[in-house]
């Protein structure tokens, strides 16, 4: 998982191969669609309102009708699928996630017992297993998703790619589940969906004013001495941003366009911070952090500002930051962040 380099490019390398680590709701029951999936994948809609056309980056997808089998192939996608009552027959799946796509908590009782079949890791998609699934819709928006694969799935079914104005892994969770919603023919459950969490978000605010404007950074110290750093646009800082807190322009400037740079202990001034949540997926991290002497001549190292957050479950919440993963994420969160003082 190492970088080959700190450039822009080594830097989205690196991005790219943690958000499959990173992925880092109480089955959202505050933020619920209020009908159950059912066991057979799940009719999307009642059939009103269709056709349905959807502009994407590589051109229009057209659904005809309800669709009834779904498969995603973003690395979220599930969720949003999920929290509009349709259980999709088939899912990708990432490397290092340590549970099954079915056994997150905030998801699994949305699956009911019913697993869906895996089609591929990450963008190398299993073009045959997709096919024998018969899918009459495909979803692939937090996703890589190449101008050949979609040419590809997309004579196998209607296929939704991300908007043109999104680059690979960008897409804003409230923008997927508004597009999801869409397609499904759930618009209305759709934006529900989003003002519920809205509401989730401003409450912890509210509840929680000691957290306003405290500057944060989220890292990845994924080897000794390397820590990827996450920029604004990163789900993972957005979804602290959400509660409050700020990101310093020095780190904003250092990510740039890309979604996180990585840096030695060198310039760990960057992360001098009120808060500092480290998320990894790596055995022994807080130990590995501490050895690092820079780290412990650091402000928020020596008054203990610094929040470690285990991978399972809390941290793939953060960092899945979807309608689903967000209200248990803010659950979990919100002491950790209170408790770094």
């Amino acid at each position: 998982m190492s970088p080959t380099s700190h450039s822009p490019a080594g830097a989205r390398k690196i991005t790219l191969m943690l958000a499959a680590v990173l992925l880092l709701t109480l089955g959202l029951a505050s933020c619920g669609s209020g009908e159950d999936a059912d066991s057979g994948g799940g009719q999307a809609g009642s059939g009103a309102g269709f056709p349905v056309r959807i502009e994407h980056k590589y051109g229009t997808a057209e659904i005809k009708s309800s669709p009834k089998r779904v498969v995603t192939v973003g690395m979220t996608d599930q969720d949003a699928v999920l929290a509009l009552g349709v259980k999709p027959v088939g899912v990708v799946e990432f490397p290092g996630m340590g549970l099954a796509v079915d056994k997150f908590p905030w998801s699994t009782a949305k699956w009911g017992g019913t697993p869906p079949t895996v089609v591929g890791q990450r963008d190398d998609y299993k073009l045959e297993k997709i096919a024998a699934l018969k899918p009459d819709l495909i979803i692939g928006l937090y996703t890589g998703m190449k101008k050949e694969q979609y040419d590809t799935l997309s004579k196998l079914a209607p296929t939704v790619a991300p908007p043109a104005q999104y680059g690979d892994y960008a897409m804003p969770w409230k923008d997927i589940t508004l597009v999801t919603g869409k397609a499904l023919g759930k618009e209305a459950q759709a934006k529900e969906l989003v003002a519920a969490v809205d509401r989730r978000f401003a409450d912890a605010r509210t509840k929680n004013p000691g957290l306003a404007g405290k500057t944060f950074a989220v890292a990845d110290p994924f080897k000794p001495g390397q820590y990827a750093v996450f920029g604004p646009t990163d789900p993972k800082v957005e979804f602290v941003k959400g509660l409050g807190l700020t990101v310093p322009d020095a780190i904003a400037k250092a990510a740039g366009k890309e979604q996180a740079t990585v840096i030695g202990s060198e310039r760990l001034d960057l992360v001098d911070v009120d808060r500092l949540v480290f998320l990894s997926s790596l055995p022994d991290v807080q130990k590995m952090v501490g050895g690092d002497k820079v780290y412990a001549g650091l402000k928020v190292a020596k008054e203990n500002r610094a929040v470690f957050v285990p991978y399972n479950p809390t941290g793939a919440a953060v960092s899945f930051g979807t309608v689903l993963s967000i209200p248990f994420a803010i659950d979990q969160m919100v002491p950790l962040l209170n408790n770094a003082r």
